[in-house]
């Protein structure tokens, strides 16, 4: 399998609405003005390094993951270099797009994340530096987008205005949000696609195995297809809830998606995506409440 959308940092330094996000102990984290457990309580030391994940990949068969970013952890450009330089079988890693400096010198990223329900200014043709960018150098684009269809119609210029770039829209396009439809609507174009990442954090209410999340995916398949979809797990946040094997074997359980479209949503769809190759091979171990 392979993992969509997942961080890492070896030091959480954000900002969310103006104020200062940072580890406090326990996973727990100071959130602008309230405390939030933004990681599992076992990272008591706040690192979420790429050897920590491992553990969790390799437990849960997951061959390969695309490390994305966000502005509430901070720019990890610095740390995600080293992370792509040591594990370039396992990774993809994107660059975070920043709103103040809008270029791009060096070529170590697979892609470029940009946050765009933060921005400042979310019109998306006033950000078209990262898409020119991309579209010059072979680089795709990673993006979660602002609730419904606020945004879709700026993404979708930049779509016609850049066809040869690859974008992968996040956070499975806020499914659960009056308008969803519109985000994939834009997968139809032919190289955008969505990705699940934080799938588990829109249904956290309902809670495993997520009926709705399954119904979610169906109904976005008939939308776009399904081989315009991929399997996120937004780790580590989403792992404050559930472990990181539940965020995909519910999908793996349910009998909604055939064993084909399965085999689309958790490896084929990423792996032609991103251009994964040499993934190795990840045998079932064993647990000990078996």
């Amino acid at each position: 399998m392979i993992d969509a959308h997942a961080h890492l940092w070896l030091k959480q330094d954000g900002v969310a609405d103006g104020l200062p996000v940072y580890h406090i102990g326990g996973g727990l984290a100071q959130f602008g003005a309230v405390k939030k457990q933004m990681m599992p309580a076992y990272m008591n030391d706040g690192v979420n390094s790429a050897e920590r994940f491992f553990a969790s990949m390799d437990f849960a068969q997951v061959a390969g993951a695309v490390i994305t970013q966000e502005y509430i952890d901070g720019n990890q450009d610095h740390y995600l270099r080293e992370v792509r330089a040591r594990y370039p079988h396992r990774f993809r890693v994107c660059s975070l797009y920043e709103e103040k400096e809008p270029v791009y010198d060096e070529l170590w990223m697979d892609g470029i994340k940009i946050p765009a329900f933060r921005l400042r200014d979310q019109n998306l043709t006033h950000h078209e530096s990262a898409f020119a960018f991309a579209s010059k150098t072979g680089r795709f684009i990673s993006i979660d987008l602002a609730d419904g269809d606020l945004q879709t119609g700026s993404l979708l210029e930049m779509i016609e205005q850049y066809p040869d770039v690859k974008i992968a829209i996040g956070h499975f396009g806020m499914s659960n949000k009056e308008g969803w439809q519109a985000q994939f609507r834009l997968a139809c174009n032919p190289n955008v696609y969505v990705e699940s990442g934080g799938i588990t954090w829109l249904y956290n209410a309902e809670f495993y195995p997520y009926p709705s999340a399954v119904r979610a995916i169906r109904a976005a398949a008939d939308i776009c297809g399904m081989h315009k979809l991929m399997w996120g797990s937004d780790y580590p946040r989403t792992m404050t809830a559930i472990t990181y094997r539940m965020s995909w074997d519910f999908v793996e359980k349910t009998d909604a998606l055939t064993a084909e479209e399965k085999q689309m949503f958790l490896h084929d769809n990423a792996k032609a995506f991103y251009g994964f190759d040499d993934l190795p091979e990840m045998p079932y171990v064993h647990h000990m409440a078996e």
